[in-house]
């Protein structure tokens, strides 16, 4: 008995589907890459914007097809798209066997078995429901790396959100439990663990009575093996001064700030639903700037969020040039149903939104590539991740500064030596907009 799986969306999902595949080979079933050779297909989708959710629906059909042109018996839809619309896509996409939410990755195996049987059904997600350092988990990211889940769930209620629709309440695993996780994960060799969860900064107040990141980096920092650890998805809320001392004096801790402000218009940020004001902001950039020396800092905005004006939009752009992140991710302001913005009056339409889009994109790019450039002269630390299939001595990495899959590569040249997973020395000779080249100027570290 052979399973593929497709994993869609965030990083996020992505250990659900690891946890997933390892509950399944722990009861003897075999994986593969090759769709066309499984007898069951799962497919982990995204709904957290209206594209994601196409990107699903558009998977899960064309995984169908194995269904005639392959061996698959079995094809289930798990993940957010299961938990939104689980009764009508078993209505209305007879093609999917079983529909699983959120919370009922630990269901596999029962989806699996009723499925195979000829049974079609729903499986509800548990909204208690969280991994731990026990759970069978296969890591499908390159060895050297994995992504860790501090917590699930949301307690935000930001107007244009549905995740606390699909995820449910905030609940963090405990130190104890990360750690024993963390541990595992570097007797298995990874080098760089990536901490993860819907609002990393706001970890273990439901079970400490406080936001406890500071205190769960301080134990993670002390073991053995591990030699970045980056934090993901921090809002600015809890961001406390403790944690920017962490960051600065921990040298295993990466001087990466991923910190979402979605706008920078005080009445944007109240429609929105965000406790934090410009200001607020403001001041928080600064400390941070100054507690950290050399962070990368990264964040998001939406433009297009209903009512925002060309004079809101304009005060988002001025700020952007004023603050010079070094990386901006811009998403159009997707309609959810369900979520307080869903209803609101002056919805913008989409020819102004991705006007805006490329505007805004347009402005962060020349930052982006001067930022870059600042770089030249610099010795930075890079994580070997592979090598140009044409060019041998070229090989691509990432340094502090750019977290997996979702910023730029540093490219080394005259590399014939190094293998993924080694980090090494290099020296950056030319920034682009989203990628710096540079020479390699030491020998490996294993």
């Amino acid at each position: 008995m052979k399973a593929g799986f497709i994993s869609l969306g965030c990083a996020k999902n992505l250990v659900d589907t690891e946890v997933m595949l390892g509950i399944l080979k722990e009861h003897g079933i075999e994986l593969t890459a090759d769709p066309s050779k499984a007898d069951i297909l799962i497919v982990n989708t995204c709904a957290f914007i209206q594209s994601a959710k196409e990107e699903s629906i558009t998977t899960v059909l064309n995984m169908a097809d194995y269904k005639e042109s392959g061996r698959c018996r079995s094809l289930i839809v798990a993940g957010c798209l299961g938990e939104r619309y689980a009764k009508l896509l078993l209505d209305e996409m007879p093609e999917a066997d079983a529909i699983m939410g959120t919370g009922a990755w630990h269901r596999i195996m029962e989806a699996v078995e009723e499925t195979l049987k000829g049974r079609r059904l729903i499986i509800e997600g548990d909204s208690n429901t969280i991994y731990d350092a026990g759970t069978p988990r296969i890591i499908t990211t390159p060895e050297y790396t994995a992504y860790v889940k501090i917590a699930e769930g949301c307690d935000n209620r930001c107007a244009f959100c549905a995740i606390p629709l699909i995820r449910g309440r905030y609940r963090s695993r405990s130190v104890e439990d990360i750690c024993e996780e963390v541990r595992s994960l570097a007797e298995r060799g990874v080098k760089e663990i990536n901490l993860i969860a819907q609002d990393t900064t706001n970890y273990g107040h439901d079970i400490y009575g406080k936001p406890s990141l500071a205190m769960l980096l301080k134990e993670l920092v002390k073991i053995e093996g591990i030699r970045w650890i980056r934090v993901l998805y921090c809002y600015p809320k809890f961001f406390t001064d403790e944690l920017m001392d962490v960051i600065a004096s921990e040298p295993k801790i990466c001087k990466y700030v991923d910190l979402p402000l979605q706008h920078a218009d005080n009445a944007m940020l109240r429609a929105m639903r965000r406790p934090d004001t410009c200001e607020e902001v403001e001041a928080l950039l600064q400390k941070i700037r100054q507690r950290i020396p050399d962070v990368s800092i990264r964040t998001t905005f939406i433009v297009g969020f209903p009512g925002e004006t060309e004079e809101q939009f304009l005060k988002l752009k001025d700020f952007v040039i004023k603050q010079r992140f070094d990386k901006v991710g811009v998403f159009t302001y997707s309609k959810e149903e369900d979520t307080p913005a869903y209803d609101m009056p002056e919805q913008i339409s989409e020819e102004v939104m991705q006007e805006r889009y490329h505007e805004l994109m347009s402005i962060q790019s020349k930052i982006s590539e001067e930022k870059n450039q600042e770089l030249e002269g610099k010795v930075l630390e890079v994580l070997i991740e592979g090598r140009d299939e044409e060019q041998k001595n070229i090989a691509g990495g990432r340094s502090y500064r750019e977290a997996p899959e979702v910023d730029g590569q540093v490219y080394v040249e005259g590399d014939e030596d190094s293998q993924p997973g080694d980090i090494i020395r290099v020296k950056i000779l030319q920034g682009f907009t989203y990628d710096v080249v540079g020479e390699r100027i030491d020998e490996t570290e294993k």
